[in-house]
């Protein structure tokens, strides 16, 4: 039974990794987890220098899913290619480096810091904010799409994935805008914008206002972007969005996903990843499924 795939010349064991901003950098699921199991470690998203992110309340439960605002706060690329790559090369797993940026200079700086380190895709955040453009996400333009993917390619050596923004009128558009620019791959969905408010404070819950949304509820709108993108390119996606048991990755993959990213289903079951990937297996063998292949996009 083969479930092997391959994304810009990268090999992986299995289609499952883990969604930036819900595994860290592994360390805090290495314990309760064995990382040499899962197909990647995606990790938080790094900017060029550290992001303390927003104030807090920054996350709300909703329902099927939850609200975050953390603002994407890490501790900068450096502390990344000291402590948290060197924890992963540990293991027998690939390494996804999500990078954020406020501006196109900002991606291009991690990107140059990263062109040495042993890691093997690049996941490109195009849901930030574009500073010097008014503060529209990267992600949110189709010319801006491709002009960001076109410079960070530039300066690449590891292969790129854009990873696109549900919050658009056309994914597809986004998509090809992305692979027009050079990209070897993309993931989606992000996040969806969303909101709370606490009846008896008369407040939002959110110190933000809005939040993004993720969970099991995003799933349906998740898989309709993942088929609708898969099916306008040539090159390979990464599907998530709602992702918490082996058949929710199943029809990602058979919606034309290359490989699955688990994510909010970490918050409440740390081994999530394994079960997913456990569960993918035991559905090929009870379907006499030989190769995972068999499954990438047969629905049309």
């Amino acid at each position: 039974m083969n479930t092997k795939i391959s994304i810009a010349g990268v090999e992986f064991k299995n289609p499952v990794t883990t969604a930036s901003g819900t595994y860290g950098s592994g360390m805090e699921y290495g314990q309760f987890v064995d990382l040499n199991r899962l197909g990647a470690v995606t990790t938080k998203g790094v900017a060029n220098v550290p992001w303390s992110g927003n104030p807090t309340p920054r996350v709300a439960e909703t329902y099927g899913g939850m609200l975050n605002a953390i603002g994407l706060q890490n501790p900068g690329v450096d502390v990344l290619i000291k402590r948290d790559i060197p924890f992963l090369k540990q293991y027998d797993t690939k390494i996804i480096v999500n990078v954020c940026g406020k501006t196109v200079e900002d991606y291009i700086e991690v990107v140059e810091k990263l062109s040495d380190a042993p890691i093997d895709l690049l996941e490109i955040n195009i849901s930030c904010p574009n500073v010097k453009e008014g503060g529209i996400a990267f992600g949110q333009d189709p010319k801006m799409a491709c002009e960001i993917t076109r410079e960070i390619k530039r300066y690449a050596k590891q292969p790129v994935v854009m990873k696109l923004s549900p919050n658009v009128t056309d994914i597809a558009l986004m998509a090809k805008s992305v692979q027009e620019g050079g990209a070897d791959a993309i993931s989606l969905i992000n996040t969806l914008t969303g909101m709370k408010i606490d009846i008896y404070r008369r407040k939002f819950l959110l110190s933000n206002k809005t939040g993004g949304m993720s969970g099991p509820a995003v799933k349906p709108v998740a898989l309709r972007m993942v088929y609708q993108a898969a099916h306008a390119v040539q090159i390979p996606v990464i599907g998530m969005g709602g992702i918490s048991t082996a058949e929710d990755a199943v029809e990602f993959l058979m919606a034309g996903a290359t490989m699955v990213a688990v994510g909010t289903a970490n918050f409440i079951n740390p081994t999530a990843t394994i079960d997913v990937i456990e569960g993918i297996e035991k559905f090929m063998e009870e379907n006499k499924v030989e190769d995972i292949h068999e499954l990438i996009g047969c629905v049309q």
